[in-house]
Formats: C-alpha cells, structure tokens, sequence
C-alpha cells in the first residue's frame, strides 16, 4: 500500500508522515530530502542553480539513496547539511526545473514500487503516484506554519521564516495542488497524534475496501 501525503511547507508532513510509518510498519520516504540533496550537492559542486540541463544532468549521475532516515548522494551523508538554511533558501529553485523533476520522479516511482510506504512531499498524490491506495493534503493556517517552522528552526528568526514561507509557497505553487480524490486535513489545531488517527483510518478502511 501507498500512503501519499502533500502540503505546503510547515503543514507537518514531515512529522505526521514519519510518525504514521512508524505506527503501520511502512517506509517513510521524504522526497523533499531528495531535492534538497541535490541542491547541496549542486552548491558544493558550484552547478549554476539557474541551469535546469546541468542539474538534471547532476541528478542523472548522482543516484541518491537512503538508509533508514539517513540521506546519502555520491556516498556521503548528507542528513544534516540539507536542513541548513542555505539549503532551504534555494531548494525551489532547483526543484522547479523540468529536468530536475523528471529525473527525481521516476527516481520516487522506483522507490514507490517496493510497496508499503509513506511517501511526502508536493505532488505525491498528482504525479508521482497517481495510483497511491491513500491520498492526504495537510494544510495549517499560514501564522501556525510560520510558528511551527520557527520552532524548527529558531537560528532563523520569525520575520525571516515568515518571508520565506510566503516566497516558497509563491514557488511550489504549480506543486501544490492536492489531487481530486485526496483527503484535506487542516493541522492548525490537531496535534500530531490526532492527524496520524485520521490518516491510519483511511488506511484501514482502504484495506478493508479492498480485500
């Protein structure tokens, strides 16, 4: 089964998708970390983040891979550096390059077909896995964003994180449109626990559907 799980930033993907695949024993696979791996790794290599034929190029021949949690490309693991702020300052624009996407989807498909997985990040449910057996668009009020990211991330600043939400929500959103049959669950007064419940219920009665 395929849980597909997209949302805006700060909506809490990361966590409740996380947290659910713990809770049904399925792999939890973060495509956001994929494209950030690929940013760091374009910065380290200094590849013109404007130049979509370099970076789908570089993404061709950079296989990223995970272990668990932990996110390797090109052998290092680079689990921590691509949550730095410099990552989260271009990470859209080299995620908005055609070449760029269409390298990194089939990558997810490729992943996705081993089967039991929670899969997040912007369009799971529309492009990625059309197909998933579960689809949830999380949504929050964008003040609750904003706080959530500054919990996360409290070396930035609100004013800065505020900002910075609303630009990449100006960025992503041609991939933030939640597929017709998705669930929308609005986070900004559920805590994780309660969203995950919903989620794990879909799942249930999917599977009771299908058998």
């Amino acid at each position: 089964m395929i849980v597909a799980i997209d949302g805006p930033a700060g909506a809490g993907k990361s966590t409740v998708a996380r947290s659910l695949a713990d809770r049904l024993g399925f792999r939890y696979l973060d495509t956001g970390a994929m494209y950030r791996a690929l940013t760091w790794l374009a910065l380290n290599d200094g590849v013109d983040l404007e130049d979509g034929s370099a970076l789908g190029l570089l993404a061709e021949a950079a296989r990223i891979s995970f272990d668990g949690e932990r996110v390797l490309i090109r052998g290092h693991d680079v689990t921590e550096e691509i949550r730095q702020a410099e990552i989260d300052r271009v990470v859209s624009t080299v995620a908005r390059h055609p070449q760029v996407r269409e390298v990194m989807r089939d990558r997810q498909r490729e992943l996705a077909e081993q089967g039991d997985a929670v899969i997040e990040g912007r369009d799971i449910g529309t492009v990625v896995c059309p197909d998933a057996d579960v689809k949830v668009y999380l949504v929050a009020e964008a003040a609750e964003r904003a706080r959530r990211r500054v919990a996360d991330r409290p070396e930035i600043g609100a004013e800065a994180l505020a900002t910075d939400l609303r630009l990449r929500d100006q960025r992503d959103a041609a991939q933030m449109q939640p597929a017709p049959d998705a669930e929308t669950i609005d986070t900004t007064e559920l805590d994780v626990e309660e969203v995950v419940d919903r989620i794990e219920r879909l799942v249930q009665e999917r599977a009771k559907a299908s058998k």
